[in-house]
C-alpha cells in the first residue's frame, strides 16, 4: 500500500518536473534563437517593431560580411589555435600533478592541503592578474603573440585540471596498478595502460570545461593582443561595437560560428560527460 501511495506521487510529480525542465530549456534557448535569428536577419528586420521571432527574409550577408569581408575567420583559427594547445597542455601537466597527489606518498591530509591550495589561485579575480601578466609577457616580448595566451590559459586551467583529475584518480584502486607493475611494468606504464583507459570519461569532461573557458576567454586576451593576427573570437566581435555603429548582424554571425565547435567537441564526448562528471568529481 505504502509502495502504491509513493508510485502514484511520484507518477503526479513527473508532469510538474518536465514541464519546470522544459521552462529552464526554453529559457536557456531564447537568447541562442535570438542570436541566430539577428544573424540571419537584414537590418530592417533587426530593429522591427514588434519584433520579427519567425516572419523576416533570411540573409546571409551578415555571415560573408563577418568572414570574408572582415577578420573573424582569422581570429577563429586563432582562437582554435590557443584553446586547443592550452588545453592539451593543461591536460598533460595537470594530469601528472594530480597522478602525483593521489598516488606518491604524500599522505591525506597533506595531498589535500596542498589541492586546496592549488585550487585557492583560481579565487583570484582576473582582473587581478592582467597587469602583472602584462607586463611579464611585455618583458619577454610575448605581447600579441599566440605563445603568450597558451601559456596564460594553461596556467588559467591548471588548478581545475588537478583538482578534478586527483579525484578521479583517487576513485582508481591501486591494486590494478600495483598488479601491473608486478607483472614487470612500470609506474608510467601502468599510468599509460591501466588508469588512464579507466578515466577516460573524467578526462573528456575535464577537457570540455578547459576548451570551454579558453574558447570564451576575453578579458586576458583583450589586454595581451592588439592585432588582428592575435585577436581571439571574443576579442574581435566585442571590436566591433564602436562609437559610431554596432553591427549587430555581423557580430552575431560569427556568434553563431563561435558556439558550433563547442557544441560539436560536446557532443561528440557526451557518452563519457555524465560518468565522468559523478565519477570521483565531488570527492575531497
Amino acid at each position: 500500500m505504502t509502495a502504491s501511495l509513493g508510485d502514484r506521487s511520484r507518477l503526479r510529480f513527473r508532469p510538474a518536473a518536465y514541464a519546470v525542465l522544459l521552462a529552464a530549456s526554453l529559457i536557456s534557448l531564447v537568447p541562442a534563437y535570438w542570436m541566430i535569428t539577428i544573424s540571419l536577419k537584414t537590418e530592417a528586420d533587426q530593429f522591427a517593431s514588434p519584433p520579427r521571432w519567425f516572419n523576416f527574409g533570411p540573409t546571409l550577408a551578415h555571415y560573408y560580411d563577418a568572414f570574408f569581408s572582415r577578420s573573424f575567420g582569422t581570429y577563429l583559427s586563432t582562437s582554435a589555435i590557443v584553446a586547443i594547445s592550452s588545453t592539451a597542455l593543461a591536460l598533460t601537466i595537470g594530469t601528472s600533478a594530480a597522478y602525483a597527489l593521489a598516488r606518491l606518498g604524500l599522505g591525506e591530509g597533506s595531498s589535500r592541503r596542498i589541492s586546496l591550495w592549488i585550487l585557492s589561485t583560481r579565487m583570484l579575480p582576473p582582473i587581478v592578474t592582467a597587469v602583472p601578466l602584462f607586463l611579464m609577457m611585455r618583458g619577454l616580448r610575448l605581447i600579441n603573440t599566440l605563445p603568450a595566451l597558451i601559456v596564460v590559459y594553461t596556467a588559467l586551467n591548471l588548478p581545475f585540471v588537478i583538482w578534478m583529475m586527483r579525484g578521479f584518480f583517487q576513485e582508481i584502486p591501486r591494486e590494478l596498478e600495483e598488479a601491473a607493475m608486478v607483472d614487470g611494468d612500470s609506474r608510467l606504464g601502468a599510468l599509460m595502460r591501466v588508469v588512464l583507459p579507466l578515466v577516460k570519461p573524467g578526462l573528456a569532461a575535464t577537457a570540455v570545461f578547459c576548451l570551454i573557458t579558453s574558447w570564451n576567454e576575453f578579458l586576458l586576451a583583450l589586454v595581451l593582443t592588439q592585432t588582428d593576427a592575435s585577436m581571439t573570437l571574443p576579442v574581435g566581435i566585442a571590436g566591433r561595437v564602436t562609437q559610431y555603429e554596432i553591427k549587430w548582424g555581423v557580430m552575431s554571425a560569427a556568434g553563431v560560428v563561435a558556439m558550433i565547435p563547442m557544441i560539436a567537441f560536446a557532443l561528440s564526448v557526451q557518452r563519457y560527460l555524465v560518468r565522468g562528471l559523478s565519477l570521483g568529481a565531488v570527492k575531497g
